[in-house]
């Protein structure tokens, strides 16, 4: 296994605990790269590969960096992504993902359970539709960027991640070509990585890149006939949900975005992956 971190450089002291979570697994991770996104990397521990890029690439530009490197090594089967500001708490999870991969190899994605420093999971960290309970393990359509491994064999088949979408829904994009290559993703609530609460809307340009990447997803992935419902769908739920006037002007504008701009090839899903999702609890109308 091998271990992907990024990093702005702001947050040393939390990635020295993250990567002494990483060091002290019981099952020890053959390769670990950080990359820094345009900052200054910290002094990093004995053997752990630093890649310092002059930019910030995004989430899904700095995550094929780091793709490609650990893919160099020749040596690494499954990757894991971690956040910076992540912590493993438990030393059994490489070992606990080494047999869950092992024991099927259509296994692509595996989504930790992410949670504060009081155990608690945000709703938006449960990656499906019925999220009252954070332990309820089981296959589903997308999963958390803060935690969770990807099996190399599968990103051979389905590539890395979108470039263009820079950050938000970056994880849905890669689940879905997935999906459609008949992957599994699993949610395994066992795997634990604690976070600090946060929102996503911390970040300025939440809103405007939610919205384009949004479009994105259903002009790359879905079937026309799903395309309205799937952007009719987030449109009236952004407006019942969203109480900031600046947000929604910011998310509408970046949906204008999203329909103006091209976001790469366009390969629509089977009618059978669309069918899968919805058995699985979330068609992609939603």
């Amino acid at each position: 296994m091998g271990v992907a971190v990024l990093t702005m450089g702001n947050r040393p002291v939390e990635l020295r605990a993250l990567l002494d979570s990483v060091a002290a697994q019981d099952e020890k991770a053959v390769r670990i790269v950080v990359v820094g996104q345009g900052a200054p990397l910290p002094e990093l521990p004995e053997g752990v590969t630093a890649v310092q890029l002059p930019e910030n690439l995004g989430v899904s530009g700095g995550r094929n960096v780091a793709m490609r490197r650990l893919r160099e090594f020749g040596d690494v089967d499954v990757l894991i992504d971690l956040d910076d500001d992540g912590l493993l708490v438990e030393t059994d999870v490489f070992s606990r993902l080494a047999d869950l991969h092992e024991a099927d190899p259509k296994l692509g994605i595996v989504s930790f359970r992410i949670a504060d420093e009081q155990g608690e999971t945000q709703r938006r960290h449960v990656p499906r539709l019925r999220a009252k309970d954070p332990m309820r393990r089981g296959l589903v359509t997308t999963f958390l960027g803060g935690g969770h491994s990807l099996s190399m064999a599968m990103l051979e088949r389905i590539g890395g991640w979108p470039d263009e979408f820079f950050f938000t829904h970056e994880e849905t994009d890669l689940a879905w070509r997935a999906l459609d290559d008949d992957w599994k993703i699993l949610y395994e609530p066992a795997l634990l990585l604690q976070h600090p609460r946060t929102s996503p809307a911390r970040h300025a340009v939440y809103y405007r890149m939610t919205a384009r990447n949004r479009v994105w997803l259903a002009k790359r992935h879905l079937p026309a006939p799903l395309v309205p419902l799937y952007l009719g769908t987030w449109t009236a739920m952004t407006v019942l949900r969203t109480r900031d006037p600046k947000g929604l002007k910011a998310w509408f504008g970046g949906f204008v975005e999203g329909v103006r701009q091209p976001c790469g090839r366009r390969r629509p899903m089977r009618w059978s992956t669309v069918w899968r999702m919805t058995r699985l609890g979330r068609p992609p109308v939603i």
